[in-house]
């Protein structure tokens, strides 16, 4: 690990701060008071956009390491720590949630039914996401690990559609079960070690773990996180899940609830046990790309919109697991980079969809048709979001998959040919439904429906922003990715 830089002030706890502290002051607001609540909460998120955007540009790239560092004793007896650092590893995953958290609430801006409740909840939701991705204490990702998932079950239960009772208990016995494979290892981990000690940094210095513990903490590691990442077969909850929630949830669910887990694998499971990961590599990439071929099997079979987006996410999850099982530097660096544009793209989707369906009452997409006549800006945002779910050169999803096939062809030319051709699969699928939802005959039972309003229109317009701004300049994000990588790879054994 490479040196630390403490922080002069502590901008990560601010960006905690600004969750809990919105929390707070819409709990503090009477519930007739929806305007106001939908301000707070637009301030608020705005806040954590700003913080995480100036966090991530203000990372010195030439010193590298973690950087912006707090650590402060919690329970001394027991060596857990507050411990919160920034690296090329977690700004952008920072930065994705604070874009995909803001854009989430003004996509919910029309919201009328329990409007207190719902904002708060998705508060208490993404300040668990913010906290784990920051935190280097394995005490402190496990907590934050659980408070990311227990709102999900009531955001999508009260506030979802299509089964939502059912999506919601789906989803969190998955990841109920995720989390009881996730805290026996890691207290195997901190009792082997026998440091006493819940910290990474600490914990994954060379030799601190046999062989054989490695091996089987990582693959305890790897099924608990891999089931929020989506894994196969663990990956059923995920597209009953987002065909549930409502749109601010399907956002930050396909946005960064899923990159939790991946980044789980990477933080936790790579970190601590690179022998495991190493040995464990072969079977991660036939699971990715049975995930990568399976989801664009199944998706070619869907006439529900959100199910598409679903399994399209399935699929594109998939390529974040190759990544990181060709155990390479240019794997590395794709698996990050698509974690972020796949997080970008699905919001984008999911807000599109949401606009689509709050206005036409209907998923079906043979009940949709001519929507670019209809709604011409809303089948614009959902138009580019398809062309960045196939691949599009010069936005961001592009870069991340190319990196990753390069990769995979390397190591894994099999698995790396099934891959891209599941991929061009998936292309036509993605095609086909805009296709059928967008261009044709227009439905004339939706042509008086209104186009979205400039107020609206603001939250697609900075994601499809982002998207293009990474496509033109993917090297803004490939560098800070690879400050931690290079500096990963140097130091294993």
């Amino acid at each position: 690990m490479a040196p630390m830089a403490y922080a002069r002030f502590p901008f990560l706890s601010l960006l905690l701060l600004c969750c809990i502290g919105g929390l707070l002051a819409i709990l503090c607001t009477p519930a007739a008071r929806t305007r106001r609540i939908k301000w707070i909460s637009a301030v608020f998120s705005g806040i954590s956009l700003l913080i995480s955007a100036g966090l991530f540009i203000a990372y010195d790239q030439s010193a590298g390491g973690l950087q912006f560092v707090e650590k402060v004793p919690w329970v001394p007896s027991l060596g857990i720590h507050w411990y919160n650092a920034a690296d090329g590893f977690n700004l952008p995953m920072l930065l994705l949630t604070g874009i995909v958290f803001f854009t989430g609430v003004l996509s919910m801006w029309e919201l009328e039914t329990r409007v207190k409740e719902f904002f708060a909840l998705v508060f208490l939701l993404v300040a668990g996401v913010f906290g784990l991705f920051m935190s280097l204490d394995l005490f402190f990702i496990f907590v934050w690990y659980d408070v990311s998932l227990f709102p999900m079950y009531l955001l999508i239960a009260v506030w979802g559609s299509t089964r939502k009772e059912y999506g919601a208990m789906k989803l969190t016995l998955y990841l109920l079960a995720g989390s009881a494979l996730i805290l026996p290892a890691i207290l195997y981990l901190v009792v082997q070690a026998g440091l006493e000690t819940f910290d990474i940094t600490a914990l994954m210095q060379p030799g601190t773990f046999t062989p054989y513990q490695e091996k089987f903490a990582f693959l305890l590691l790897y099924l608990g996180f891999g089931i929020l990442a989506g894994v196969w077969p663990f990956h059923t909850w995920s597209p009953v899940g987002h065909v549930a929630a409502p749109t601010g949830v399907s956002m930050i669910h396909a946005g960064v609830l899923m990159k939790i887990g991946a980044f789980g694998v990477l933080r936790v499971g790579m970190f601590l046990c690179p022998a495991g990961w190493q040995h464990w590599a072969p079977l991660m990439a036939l699971l990715a790309t049975i995930g990568i071929v399976y989801g664009a099997l199944v998706g070619l079979r869907q006439t529900d919109l959100k199910y598409v987006i679903g399994y399209s996410s399935v699929s594109h999850m998939g390529i974040v697991g190759l990544g990181l099982a060709t155990v390479t530097v240019d794997g590395l660096n794709g698996a990050v980079f698509q974690m972020f544009a796949h997080g970008v793209m699905t919001a984008l989707f999911f807000s599109a969809v949401g606009y689509i369906y709050d206005r036409t009452h209907t998923k079906a997409i043979p009940e949709l048709g001519g929507l670019s006549r209809t709604m011409p800006v809303a089948a614009g945002f959902f138009i580019v979001a398809a062309l960045t779910g196939i691949g599009v050169p010069c936005l961001a999803s592009f870069w991340a998959e190319l990196m990753v096939f390069i990769a995979a062809f390397r190591v894994y030319p099999l698995y790396g040919s099934l891959a891209v051709g599941a991929l061009a699969v998936s292309a036509l699928f993605i095609l086909r439904v805009v296709q059928q939802t967008c261009y044709g005959p227009p439905n004339q039972r939706l042509a008086h429906l209104p186009d979205i309003p400039p107020l609206l229109g603001v939250p697609r317009v900075i994601l499809v922003s982002v998207i293009v701004f990474f496509g033109l300049f993917p090297a803004l994000m490939v560098n800070m990715i690879q400050t931690a990588t290079v500096a990963f790879f140097n130091g294993l054994p």
